[in-house]
């Protein structure tokens, strides 16, 4: 049976921490099957097989743990990556979580960057490092005192902490290194950055032209503020539930 690429399995005893999860990795591009028990994540891991599983450790009868253990026990489950996260403080349950082959641990809330990297790291042959978040910000393209690529207005599609992807008509080639002028709300960033891919359109199933970029100078705190921004964007309209 083959794993779902961007599946994730999410286990959690409470339903609205378990929404809350399930709503926050969504808004990060997977698709999330949510379950209470332990018994029933193996019910579902039976149809089929996720990318990574999220379980808590306090579930009603079967602890996270020990379903864990199950899992690295059954040759069909044991290389499906497992990430723990736990409300408790006790260093000896990390510990515990480690040894017994969990992926990664985290107290709840876990950061969304560092889920994010660590979902990454566990599902992906070229992790990424940034969250990405689509958006649909004017940018300007070019400076004719420090760049030979003409002054226009273009449109940022996508954005990351490290980079963007501008939709554009006219892309311009890789390796070129080009000031931009990026609004976002009230505020004006400068950066430069470099083309990384270039995107022609060329037909109709083609979703978009564009250019996507890397930053390679930005101020600390432009960087900064992009990231607040980024989170802002990822946690819009979910509050954490009380435990």
């Amino acid at each position: 049976m083959d794993r779902e690429i961007r599946s994730l399995l999410v286990v959690d005893s409470s339903a609205t921490y378990s929404f809350y999860m399930t709503m926050l990795l969504k808004k990060l591009e997977y698709t999330v099957r949510s379950t209470t028990t332990a018994e029933g994540a193996l019910q579902m891991l039976a149809a089929s097989l996720p990318a990574l599983v999220i379980t808590d450790i306090s579930l009603p009868k079967m602890s996270g743990i020990d379903m864990l253990k199950q899992m690295r026990q059954n040759p069909a489950l044991k290389s499906i990556p497992v990430i723990i996260h736990s409300a408790d403080s006790d260093v000896r349950i990390k510990e515990t979580c480690i040894s017994v082959g969990c992926t990664a641990y985290f107290r709840k809330p876990a950061d969304p960057d560092a889920l994010y990297r660590a979902i990454q790291a566990a599902t992906e042959a070229i992790p990424r490092q940034n969250i990405r978040i689509d958006v649909s910000l004017n940018v300007e393209v070019g400076n004719p005192t420090v760049s030979s690529v003409a002054v226009r207005g273009e449109t940022v599609t996508t954005l990351s902490e490290g980079g963007l992807f501008i939709k554009t008509l006219t892309p311009e080639p890789v390796n070129t290194i080009i000031p931009l002028k990026l609004f976002i709300h009230n505020r004006e960033i400068r950066v430069t950055a470099i083309v990384l891919y270039s995107l022609a359109k060329t037909g109709v199933q083609q979703k978009e032209s564009g250019m996507g970029m890397r930053f390679t100078n930005i101020m600390p705190q432009d960087k900064e503020f992009i990231h607040k921004y980024i989170q802002e964007q990822i946690t819009q309209n979910l509050s954490l539930p009380s435990r």
